[in-house]
């Protein structure tokens, strides 16, 4: 166990060091279905933590909540030590939290480029009166552009500066949303299946920017169904079942809890969920 992680034992909801998220009593339920049942659960700062769990499990779900795209039926957390309960997406994404989709939510009419741009946040450009004077936006409009090009760069997207973001692969998309996900410079970046609809060429491309990330300073919280990736760049994994914390723990250990196997494969089996490939 990480002694940098955890303070104590690790078990569902334990305390973590150095929190960037903390979470508590957050439930959302849909009809007669309780979706999500999270007592409490902590996201360590600075590490890569992998939210696992079986389809129905309510990660997308709690994903939406923290970051304000959905409200819970009751709970409460905080970011950086400020609460962000009830706070709308766009006030969370200012602060710094910001998400990506399971479908990527690029501007399939405007060019890469633009795309990124929009990115930015708090640009003096977005008021009414300032944009009727390009003097006041210009120059920082080409500052804007210089970051966007870049992390166009790094995320091999230059090629498509001038590209419409709809002519991109889904694999390209995935990349530009990462990318203009940082034009934010996020201290939390919450990704919601980053390889789903991913083809193997692109696949390594992405572990190595999500592993960059962590390496930049940045805090990533993912949601993936491929456990060897889950094994390969995680920190720390948390596993969700029937909406609640079943188990956390490093990768490995993780990975042969029974209540773990349990969840993804029915009870009364004793199989490694590391030995499980993508879509079995």
């Amino acid at each position: 166990m990480p002694n940098d992680i955890v303070v104590g034992k690790a078990a569902p909801g334990c305390k973590k060091i150095d929190p960037i998220v903390v979470a508590s009593n957050v439930t959302r339920q849909f009809g007669g279905n309780l979706a999500v049942n999270v007592e409490h659960l902590e996201i360590p700062r600075g590490k890569i933590t992998a939210l696992i769990g079986p389809n129905g499990a309510g990660k997308t779900t709690l994903f939406n909540l923290l970051t304000g795209f959905d409200k819970p039926n009751t709970g409460e957390w905080t970011f950086e030590g400020k609460n962000i309960a009830g706070v709308s997406s766009y006030k969370v994404a200012r602060r710094g939290m910001i998400r990506t989709f399971q479908l990527t939510k690029s501007l399939n009419a405007m060019t890469v480029i633009e795309n990124m741009r929009l990115g930015a946040q708090k640009q003096r450009g977005e008021g009414f009166f300032s944009s009727l004077f390009s003097f006041l936006w210009k120059g920082e409009e080409a500052r804007i552009t210089e970051t966007a090009d870049d992390l166009l760069k790094r995320f091999k997207l230059d090629a498509k500066r001038e590209d419409y973001a709809g002519s991109l692969s889904g694999g390209q998309r995935k990349l530009l949303e990462m990318a203009r996900a940082l034009m934010s410079k996020p201290s939390l970046i919450m990704l919601d299946e980053p390889m789903a609809g991913v083809n193997p060429a692109l696949t390594q491309s992405l572990l190595e920017h999500i592993k960059g990330l962590k390496a930049g300073g940045t805090t990533v919280l993912f949601v993936e169904h491929d456990m060897h990736m889950v094994r390969h760049i995680s920190d720390w994994v948390i596993v969700m079942a029937e909406g609640k914390v079943v188990a956390e723990g490093e990768p490995n250990v993780v990975m042969k809890d029974q209540a773990v196997i349990d969840a993804y494969l029915g009870a009364h089996h004793d199989t490694d969920l590391g030995t499980m490939k993508k879509g079995k």
